[in-house]
């Protein structure tokens, strides 16, 4: 497994390739999202946080994933899903798995360093946020129940 953040390949929304490299130095907040989900409104809370704190060094990263069923839709749709309902203007990458053996290997990465409840790993459900300082250390593992504008006093102390 990649030991850093930053050395990891994704594949953008528009299926280019990147690292996290960019984000290097920024406040990220990782999301794992989907469409059709009870959770979805969150995108407007994400976006709040993003548009916020962007100026501060703060960065959402959007993962849409269909590991629950409820991110039936193909990445270009899923864009456009995003612009059109929530306004959603951070970067989102393209569909990937979060848990298992086709799990992304940034999301291997993420849960091998903040487990879940009782210790696990498994994500147990969409719109699951890493929080991670300007080195690159996970610092935060929050449930879908932990809506974004809970994140601010959190995001504001690393912003320091």
């Amino acid at each position: 497994m990649t030991e850093s953040l930053f050395d990891i390949e994704c594949m953008t929304i528009d299926h280019e390739p990147a690292t996290l490299e960019q984000y290097r130095g920024k406040v990220i907040l990782v999301v794992n999202t989907a469409s059709f989900c009870g959770f979805t409104p969150q995108y407007k809370g994400l976006e709040h946080l993003y548009r916020t704190y962007r100026e501060r060094g703060f960065i959402v990263l959007g993962f849409p994933s269909n590991d629950f069923i409820q991110e039936p839709m193909g990445d270009k749709r899923i864009s456009e899903f995003c612009v059109r309902n929530y306004g959603v203007s951070f970067p989102m990458f393209a569909k990937v798995s979060i848990n298992g053996n086709d799990a992304a290997p940034l999301f291997k990465l993420l849960k091998a360093r903040a487990r879940g409840l009782f210790g696990s790993e498994a994500i147990k459900w969409n719109f699951t946020k890493f929080l991670i300082d300007r080195s690159g250390d996970v610092v935060g593992r929050y449930g879908p129940a932990t809506y974004p504008r809970r994140l601010r006093s959190r995001i504001e102390s690393l912003l320091r």
